[in-house]
């Protein structure tokens, strides 16, 4: 659910882009637009038009594509007004009116007085609805944030986590200079979309471009590479931990157990890659989104590998080669 109320005016005011965009004008009810809407659903009422109200949706807001105007024009002309005096007693927080279609004045009065506000758009139903449905579910994905520094590397989401001060930042950066994008730096908003996907962006829009580097200071990636280095928002597909090189510490050399972080009820596949001087970071972290790439088309490097060593050994070479071997050393 959102973090805080989201009303009407909200949804009026959202900054979306061109393809997301719902073109809402208010043309009633303008004192209403402070009413929350409180559930990411949205209902045609037909029914209740016709005076079925069983199990009404009345928290959601409620669309009027073509049929629904016609048939409240009818109403209206046929002086039958008890279904639509009924629907205000709801509680609906909007109306929206497909195709910039005009509700009859009565209509847009009766709203007035009941605190509805009546929004019409030229869109049609579906498209919509369509954007529409993606808009709430924006708004009313669980969210968090985290610290880490989150970038897109030949397409793979990867959330780079840790410790202050062990190289996140630098790693993002040679990472833009070798041609990929930074989404975000230090502070990562996630949501869950669809229960299924996580996707992260920025905290602060209008700084999440920037970057601090230790002993540089803060510098802008989008001016110093381009557009081109940044993007708004990614889903996050790998979570990468730098830490520093533990010698005590047994690190994974073969990456058969593959091990998730859960976030916000959806597990994403994680690693664990230690950090000392003389590392590549950035190329190590570009074969694991490669590898990452391999697995999301069905192949897996270390089961391939675990099959060719058991190839290998049921063939007898592998004891060939062992009692072959000159143990005089």
């Amino acid at each position: 659910m959102a973090d805080k109320l989201f009303t009407v005016l909200d949804l009026l005011d959202m900054e979306l882009p061109e393809h997301s965009q719902l073109h809402l004008k208010c043309i009633g009810g303008r004192t209403a637009l402070a009413n929350a809407v409180s559930v990411p659903e949205i209902n045609r009422p037909g029914l209740a038009l016709t005076g079925f109200y069983d199990s009404f949706p009345s928290g959601c807001i409620q669309l009027f594509g073509k049929a629904e105007s016609a048939y409240l024009t009818k109403l209206y002309e046929e002086q039958k007004l008890d279904s639509i005096s009924q629907l205000f007693k709801y509680g609906i927080p909007c109306m929206i009116f497909a195709r910039d279609t005009q509700p009859p004045e009565d209509f847009v009065e009766l709203a007035d007085r009941s605190g509805c506000s009546i929004l019409i758009t030229e869109l049609g139903l579906t498209e919509l609805s369509l954007r529409l449905m993606r808009v709430l579910a924006n708004v009313f994905a669980p969210k968090k944030t985290l610290h880490g520094v989150l970038v897109e590397v030949y397409g793979i989401g990867i959330l780079l986590t840790g410790h202050s001060g062990v190289g996140k930042s630098e790693c993002a950066l040679e990472l833009v200079e070798r041609g990929h994008r930074l989404v975000a730096d230090d502070i990562v908003e996630i949501r869950s979309v669809n229960g299924n996907s996580i996707l992260g962006q920025g905290a602060n829009t209008l700084i999440s471009h920037h970057m601090e580097i230790r002993g540089l200071g803060i510098i802008n990636i989008a001016q110093m590479y381009g557009v081109g280095s940044i993007r708004e928002q990614k889903e996050i597909q790998l979570v990468i931990r730098l830490e520093e090189w533990d010698n005590s510490k047994v690190y994974d050399r073969v990456g058969n157990n593959m091990e998730t972080v859960d976030f916000l009820g959806v597990k994403v596949p994680t690693i664990e890659i230690p950090v000392k001087p003389g590392r590549n970071l950035p190329i190590i972290i570009e074969a694991a989104a490669m590898n990452e790439r391999l697995k999301a088309r069905g192949y897996n490097s270390a089961r391939d590998f675990n099959q060719s060593i058991l190839k290998w050994i049921e063939t007898g070479e592998a004891q060939s080669t062992y009692y072959g071997m000159d143990d005089s050393y």
